[in-house]
């Protein structure tokens, strides 16, 4: 099995490299990993993300570890050009790199160089070769805000060598009871329900959220509907509220910003109607006169949902929805397509009718005008959405205390 995952591994990478010719991600991850001069500076806490998502999960035990031990030399990594390219510079960090190709020489050289005296990986991706590099050398590898699903090669019959890498991980932080089970049910015991560490990073940007006048001016008293990480699909069905809430104000933050994609955005909108934000350094009509701001840039969206009245989260209509928790931490009903059931905050916020999925633009109207149309149900619900968040914060305190270091 571990030559299988060894021709996998190489074959993902040749797919990725055939990509990079065309794709601009792709070629970031290739030339991300080319040629990298490790900094050696003795030892180090190892975090590990596979993205910018999963650094913002994980960021409340990172900046507790940088704010506690100021000594600590801290090392961060990244599968994905989308966390590596906006965090690289994070003052959080020692040193930020692509995580290498789990090949057993990658592995042996990283830690080598970086020397971790204890590694922490966010939520997922299981590396054979790291994580048995860790374990042969004694170095304590935790898994925070781990989520399991029945479906996942752990579980399967054919997963073998993938128990076998739980099998080197020091300690397992979970969300949920449901993945605790699972693993007991394979014999990992080594795992404690702590909860997910995004109620604590969205939570606290809720209490200090960064001021955004521009949004504030352009808001200027009206209802603001925002939508954020969008798609193609989501924006042609956000779009067609724009007409039907003319006194409404809308902002887009897609999660593509290159200019094919915003300039399919604007295509979408009534004409004149729409300013992207980079264009607000440059001449341009009063702000007032502009229905919908659309955010050509990265980094804004987890500050812009504390003037929204709603708010609509991408991705449900493909492999899976954005974070809805940035919304909620402001009390903020959140919507979202039908690709949901692999986050668990999704489902309960369904379950508590403080969350809502659509399949169509139909089922968005329907949904929006049950919002507005009741003020004193529409309070209820915002009450609620912050609740739900506050309650489940916590999971950070619940890491630190059993994390020695």
């Amino acid at each position: 099995m571990l030559l299988i995952y060894n021709i996998g591994v190489r074959l993902y990478f040749f797919a990725v490299y055939i990509a990079s010719f065309i794709n601009k991600k792709a070629k970031l991850w290739i030339n991300g990993r080319k040629n990298t001069f490790y900094v050696k500076n003795g030892k180090s806490v190892w975090f590990h993300f596979a993205s910018l998502g999963e650094f913002e999960q994980g960021r409340p035990v990172l900046e507790y570890i940088r704010k506690t031990h100021p000594g600590k030399k801290i090392v961060v990594t990244f599968f994905s050009p989308s966390g590596y390219e906006i965090r690289k510079n994070t003052a959080l960090a020692d040193a930020v790199y692509y995580l290498p190709l789990d090949t057993a020489a990658n592995a042996r050289n990283f830690i080598d160089a970086i020397q971790p005296e204890m590694a922490i990986f966010t939520k997922y991706e299981y590396w054979y070769h790291f994580f048995s590099e860790l374990n042969q050398r004694h170095v304590p590898l935790y898994i925070i805000s781990g989520i399991f699903r029945p479906d996942q090669v752990f579980f399967k019959w054919y997963g073998g060598l993938h128990r076998k890498i739980l099998t080197f991980v020091t300690y397992f932080f979970v969300q949920d009871e449901a993945s605790e089970q699972l693993l007991r049910d394979i014999g990992i015991n080594n795992v404690k329900i702590s909860g997910d560490t995004r109620f604590d990073r969205v939570w606290a940007n809720a209490q200090q959220p960064k001021e955004l006048q521009v949004v504030s001016s352009f808001k200027n008293g009206h209802k603001l509907f925002v939508a954020g990480s969008t798609w193609p699909d989501d924006e042609k069905l956000v779009a067609s509220l724009v007409l039907d809430y003319a006194d409404w104000k809308f902002i887009f933050a897609p999660h593509e910003i290159s200019e094919e994609k915003i300039n399919a955005l604007i295509a979408l909108l009534p004409d004149n109607s729409a300013i992207r934000y980079s264009q607000l350094e440059g001449p341009h009509l009063p702000l007032t006169n502009y229905q919908t701001l659309i955010i050509d840039n990265i980094g804004m969206l987890s500050s812009l949902y504390q003037y929204a009245e709603i708010a609509y989260i991408g991705g449900g209509f493909g492999v899976g929805i954005h974070n809805t928790l940035e919304a909620a931490a402001f009390g903020l009903p959140v919507i979202f397509g039908p690709n949901y059931s692999k986050f668990r905050e999704a489902r309960d916020m369904v379950a508590q009718q403080i969350g809502f999925s659509i399949n169509n633009e139909p089922e968005l109207k329907s949904t929006v005008a049950f919002l507005v149309e009741d003020n004193i149900r529409y309070k209820a619900i915002c009450e609620k959405v912050r609740n739900y968040v506050k309650e489940n914060t916590g999971a950070t305190d619940a890491i630190v205390e059993n994390i020695k270091i």
